[in-house]
């Protein structure tokens, strides 16, 4: 039996998993319910525990101390075939009955400006680190789904006007009776690393020249994550990695992307000069801990935005936050 016991373990023992990531588009605590889009938007709005979640030109309502601002549907003048159901509250709040149902409207100019006059227009971008769970997933969903709507209201079969279904999860050609669904494009986003354990950085030709990031890309047809990977860092930094390691995802709505993260380390035996593709980068550095805090604290490099998982995966490689100057 002693014999036993000891064979189970003997070169059994795992490595410690590594913790997840928890980037800030990441977070949610609606109960999506799908089945109570079936019943359409104007039994939802019927109940006056709803509320919805107002957009304009890519922002949100929010109130004046920041928060995600949830608006009583009866206040507004709502189309139902452009309001979209988001969901169902988990859990009560001070602005929200558990179990209530959320939706969000795209609304007008002339709306927004009487709107603004009691609140104020976030941007995703910038405040979604510092919302809770539960507005930061419901800014995120209400934009996506809001982005979707305003690409697919035409169908890209016989170019007709499409009717919304399913509470706003649904757009149906007229003459074919063929439905659309929202899309998502996957992206992989990657911290290269090599034997140093430095980390690989970008200028993107359109950013300010301090500005620095992990690399990314889409993930074409056909093609797996992992590769994916390997092809978007030898194509944009001419650098060969193998063994690429999942970190974590993030919603990215702008207009419909998946980031996925990864980590990856510089294949044995190649180079790890790295070459600008020089079409999309204008530089690639390597940095250690200690030059990425200097070139921080010193205003020479801006990190990507609190709110990327970009953001998140760097802190990640780094042990904690990267204090930047103010």
């Amino acid at each position: 039996m002693s014999g036993s016991t000891h064979g189970s373990m003997s070169g059994s023992a795992r490595p410690p998993r590594r913790p997840a990531l928890a980037p800030a588009l990441s977070r949610s605590e609606l109960d999506r319910d799908y089945l109570s889009r079936l019943g359409g938007v104007p039994a939802l709005l019927e109940d006056p525990s709803t509320r919805m979640v107002v957009l304009h030109e890519g922002r949100a309502l929010g109130t004046h101390e920041g928060a995600l601002a949830l608006v009583d549907p009866s206040t507004l003048a709502v189309d139902p075939d452009a309001a979209v159901f988001l969901g169902r509250a988990r859990a009560a709040s001070a602005d929200l009955e558990q179990g209530a149902a959320v939706l969000a409207l795209v609304v007008s100019e002339e709306d927004a400006v009487r709107l603004g006059e009691e609140g104020s227009w976030l941007d995703l971008r910038r405040v979604g680190s510092l919302l809770t769970p539960r507005d930061a997933g419901l800014f995120t969903q209400a934009l996506a789904l809001a982005n979707w709507h305003g690409s697919a209201a035409f169908s890209s079969a016989t170019g007709e006007a499409t009717s919304v279904a399913q509470a706003g999860w649904v757009r149906v050609d007229p003459s074919t009776g063929r439905e659309s669904y929202p899309r998502t494009d996957p992206a992989v986003i990657v911290a290269v690393l090599d034997d140093d354990d430095r980390i690989l950085l970008g200028s993107n030709v359109e950013w300010d020249d301090r500005r620095f990031s992990l690399l990314a890309g889409f993930v074409e047809p056909g093609e797996s994550l992992e590769a994916a990977v390997i092809r978007e860092i030898f194509e944009e930094a001419g650098v060969v990695v193998d063994d690429p390691e999942y970190r974590g995802s993030q919603p990215w709505p702008f207009p419909a992307s998946l980031m996925v993260g990864f980590e990856a380390r510089v294949a044995s035996g190649t180079s790890t000069v790295p070459r600008p593709d020089g079409t999309e980068l204008r530089e690639l550095r390597w940095f250690s801990r200690e030059e990425l805090a200097a070139d921080v604290a010193a205003g020479r490099v801006l990190l990507p935005g609190a709110a990327s998982i970009a953001r998140a995966i760097v802190e990640d490689w780094f042990g904690g936050p990267i204090e930047e100057p103010r």
